[in-house]
């Protein structure tokens, strides 16, 4: 799964976050925010040659749990993981280039 549509309900525990192996990105953001819409085929645009990936959509805001272990402040915002583990951020990307570059050094990681 390169590219998901969907937030994914109910959202993740950080346990299970941890616990994932191989490369993984989690959006986080909301249907309704300008950003995120703007964002949504830059995203599919550097993840979608990368089948292998785990592209996880987190819904955010106020009191999720997720978002706010990982310090989640704007939307949106990628984390990108390698076995559980952060190793690339990128807050409100504004280009595919900028996506796909830090999905490189992701998986240069």
């Amino acid at each position: 799964m390169a590219f998901t549509t969907q937030f994914t309900t109910p959202e993740p525990s950080r346990a299970e976050v941890d616990a994932w192996r191989g490369l993984s990105v989690i959006e986080f953001g909301t249907g309704w925010c300008g950003h995120c819409q703007r964002a949504q085929p830059l995203i599919e645009g550097a993840l979608s040659p990368h089948e292998p990936l785990r592209h996880v959509k987190v819904e955010d805001g106020k009191g999720r749990p997720l978002g706010r272990s990982f310090g989640v402040k704007l939307w949106p915002t990628l984390v990108f993981l390698q076995d559980g583990r952060e190793v690339e951020r990128l807050v409100r990307p504004q280009t595919g280039s900028e996506i796909a570059e830090a999905l490189a050094r992701a998986i240069a990681a």
